[in-house]
């Protein structure tokens, strides 16, 4: 051994990374519809549903709170997804008189809970969230249903030990053959399922949005269900190899294998021709901006194929990791107008 050598703990995956291609990635010259197919069928392995559908609820559902709000009511309900797997959601209905509204499906991130999602502060800092945490109360005054969702192994879903965040959990899943952010995906379709017993929940245009792992699953729910007609990501789309591959992440972000076929943005071929609309930071370190643009390519080239360039947009804005409500909301109504 002649040469100087690294000395890395991670540079063989650096190496790897450098070298490797995804076996799905878009390629303009082929199929693009057998290609879809390989790349769904892929994407629904590798998510773990297979695995997941074979545990299934009974989607028993209860009613915990039904009241009265300023300018809207709250209904709090719990539902069964898995054998012993309960969902706990808010639904928020405006009070100006229509007889349906569309739904919008908000999603806490990383965070101490959806309660935030209904402005509530339950933990000491939480006022610092606040109001721009309210995902649902700004639902509302978009003229939205809104369905908040507590994620998997986040707020009232954590697991029950003290050290434990969901990356624990989302060990077990892998485990177990399946994923975390598989899961998730699982209990927003099931929710959206449950929404046939609240007449007033128009489902023709279904949205879905969140920030950072709110934003994630609103990607990947998306992929996965149909029925989501709008998928506002915000500071969670961006390629693999610049973002979960390069920089430290919760586990929960990771779906493994998924490199050998594909990266994020091939998965836009799940969604499209359906609108995507994806928000980025400028400065956020955890989703590169650089990463996302160049994401965003592939993006374009999908939709430009099904012919629906209008259907999808990438908005940035000059923050960090951060949700920002009035570029977030101001974003759907324009791509939403298209």
């Amino acid at each position: 051994m002649k040469k100087a050598v690294k000395i890395d703990g991670n540079e063989c995956h650096n190496s790897l990374m450098r070298r490797k291609k995804p076996l799905l990635s878009y390629d303009e010259t082929q199929d693009y519809n057998e290609w879809k197919a390989k790349i769904k069928e892929k994407f629904i392995e590798l998510l773990g549903i297979p695995s997941i559908e074979q545990n299934a609820g009974s989607m028993e559902w209860e009613i915990e709170e039904d009241i009265k709000l300023d300018g809207y009511r709250r209904i709090r309900f719990v539902f069964e997804s898995e054998v012993d797997t309960y969902v706990p959601c808010y639904l928020l209905i405006p009070d100006t008189g229509k007889e349906k509204y569309p739904l919008a499906i908000c999603l806490q991130g990383h965070s101490t809970g959806f309660h935030l999602s209904v402005g509530e502060e339950k933990f000491p800092d939480d006022y610092r969230f606040q109001p721009r945490a309210s995902l649902g109360l700004q639902a509302v005054k978009e003229g939205y249903i809104a369905l908040c969702i507590e994620q998997r192994a986040m707020g009232e879903r954590k697991p029950k030990y003290p050290a434990f965040n969901c990356g624990f959990a989302a060990c077990n899943a892998f485990m177990l053959g399946r994923t975390l952010i598989g899961e998730r995906c699982w209990d927003i379709s099931r929710a959206i399922d449950l929404m046939v017993n609240f007449p007033q929940v128009e489902t023709e245009n279904i949205l879905i949005t969140g920030n950072s792992g709110g934003g994630t699953a609103s990607y990947y729910a998306a992929c996965y269900d149909e029925r989501i007609k709008l998928s506002a990501p915000s500071c969670s789309f961006c390629s693999y190899h610049t973002s979960t591959m390069a920089v430290l992440h919760c586990g929960c972000n990771c779906i493994p294998r998924a490199y050998e076929y594909f990266e994020m943005e091939d998965l836009a071929c799940l969604i499209a021709p359906r609108k995507l609309l994806v928000v980025a930071g400028k400065k956020d370190v955890i989703f590169p901006i650089d990463g996302v643009r160049d994401s965003y390519k592939t993006v374009e080239k999908i939709y430009e194929y099904n012919k629906a360039e209008n259907n999808c947009a990438l908005v940035e804005h000059e923050r960090d990791h951060y949700w920002d409500e009035a570029v977030v909301w101001s974003a759907i109504k324009e791509i939403k107008s298209k």
